[in-house]
């Protein structure tokens, strides 16, 4: 196929292999490294917390699963944008675009940083004590924002982090990609060696796992489980990244479900090693409210020195989701202006580059002011329900395929595997909304003021 085969600017580059090095990078970042601890603070029992794991693996399998099929029958960039405004109508396109646009990528963006700074913060505290903001005019500042030098020094770093990423992806997606393919390999190597090390020679224990105590299975214990099941369901999204990139894939009906089903599996068993090796390094009860639970468990298996060397690997670990979140990001802004229902400008591509530079800064900018005014806390529940939406719908479209007969790849499981997807969303969304009500009006109030912004951009 030709290279510019696609008609919109954008090349046919991309196979197999980077493609699910995207799909990995994506998944594999601040979530597993950041929110285990906080889910303990919740749960109060390893097995439970445990076995959420798994079940949102097999969720976010049945999801790849779904989107495979979506993705060859509708190659082109933009995701859920792209199935949903061709298989319902532009306005659902458009609104799953919009919580893009704020959500799906410029937060966790932001939420990578952030992550980033924790953990080389705990790798070298000194780097929390420079005078940057030792003048008295920045001092009366940082007291009117009620932020301490730390959050600020912290907030810095990882503004930093973002723009140097950004920049490197306005240069082209061939420079980009190897970089995330390099990032991407020693980040799975980085897990594997990790976990391998501290269950052969670290001083650990699986009586950890029944340590806890009873969990309730009530009602109570169910909204539990709904909200702790949407904060691992973020850490699983990007099991549609490729999806994301689809005019840019080389033989998207083969190359695109391959590479979600092998990113998918992948991170899955990933997510379930590491995950053993927090709990058999630390008890629950020193697990509850660590948001830098790698280095913990790395100090208590291996020594204060392995807990700063770990912590270091893992903050750079963290810029290959924080670049793989750049790559896709704006390719739904590009396609959403480039159909007429966004800022136009955001529709040019680098002629030098070939790539949507515009949308790839805007996205930055973004990223930075989420950096500045949200705490990991609220990103990730407010990002948790907001990301939850629009993948239901789109697996919905899998049923509008078969019955139109467009499916170019019929995967197995149909119609059991996107009906459990569609189930297990849609209750892990009520859940959480009973659990969490203020955050998650917010995020549905996210959406809807999406509606009128559709219906200006129509009328321009």
């Amino acid at each position: 196929m030709d290279e510019r085969a696609n008609g919109d600017g954008l090349q046919r580059k991309l196979g197999l292999f980077p493609l699910t090095n995207i799909v990995i990078a994506n998944m594999v970042g601040a979530g597993i490294f950041t929110t285990s601890g906080l889910l303990m603070k919740d749960l109060h029992h390893a097995g439970v917390m445990l076995a959420l794991w798994i079940v949102g693996g097999l969720i976010a399998l049945c999801g790849a699963l779904s989107y495979g099929e979506l993705g060859a029958a509708i190659p082109h960039a933009g995701g859920e944008y792209a199935f949903l405004s061709r298989l319902f109508h532009p306005m659902l396109g458009f609104l799953a675009g919009w919580v893009s646009f704020f959500v799906g990528f410029s937060a966790p963006i932001a939420v990578s940083a952030i992550g980033f700074t924790e953990y080389i913060a705990r790798a070298f505290p000194s780097i929390l004590h420079v005078g940057i903001f030792g003048s008295p005019f920045a001092q009366s500042i940082l007291r009117f924002l009620h932020v301490t030098n730390e959050d600020a020094l912290k907030k810095l770093y990882a503004i930093l982090a973002i723009a140097a990423f950004t920049f490197l992806h306005t240069r082209g997606l061939e420079l980009g990609a190897r970089v995330q393919n390099f990032l991407t390999g020693m980040k799975i190597l980085l897990i594997i060696a990790l976990v391998t090390a501290g269950f052969a020679v670290g001083k650990g224990s699986l009586t950890h796992l029944t340590a806890s105590g009873g969990f309730d299975f009530g009602f109570g214990g169910w909204k539990t489980m709904g909200l702790a099941l949407m904060w691992i369901m973020f850490a699983y999204s990007g099991w549609n990244a490729s999806a994301y990139v689809g005019s840019e894939v080389k033989n998207p009906a083969r190359n695109l479900p391959r590479s979600l089903l092998l990113g998918t599996g992948v991170v899955v068993v990933l997510y379930l090693a590491l995950n053993l090796f927090y709990i058999y390094a630390v008890p629950p009860a020193g697990m509850e409210g660590v948001v830098s639970i790698g280095g913990l468990a790395a100090g208590n298996l291996f020594g204060k020195s392995a807990e700063t060397i770990l912590s270091i690997l893992i903050s750079f670990a963290l810029f290959s989701s924080l670049s793989a979140f750049i790559i896709l990001g704006p390719r739904v802004y590009y396609s959403m202006a480039k159909d007429g229902v966004f800022f136009k400008s955001l529709a040019k591509v680098n002629p030098r580059f070939c790539v949507p530079s515009r949308a790839i800064v805007l996205q930055g900018l973004i990223a930075v002011v989420l950096v500045l005014f949200g705490s990991l806390r609220q990103l990730l529940t407010y990002m948790g329900f907001s990301l939850g939406i629009f993948p239901i719908l789109a697996v919905v479209g899998v049923f509008k395929l078969r019955r139109s007969g467009r499916s170019v790849v019929k995967l197995p499981g149909y119609p059991v595997v996107p009906a459990i997807y569609i189930l297990a969303g849609v209750s892990i969304l009520v859940l959480s909304f009973l659990q969490q009500p203020k955050v998650s009006s917010i995020a549905i109030a996210t959406v809807l003021i999406g509606i009128p912004i559709f219906l200006f951009f129509k009328k321009l």
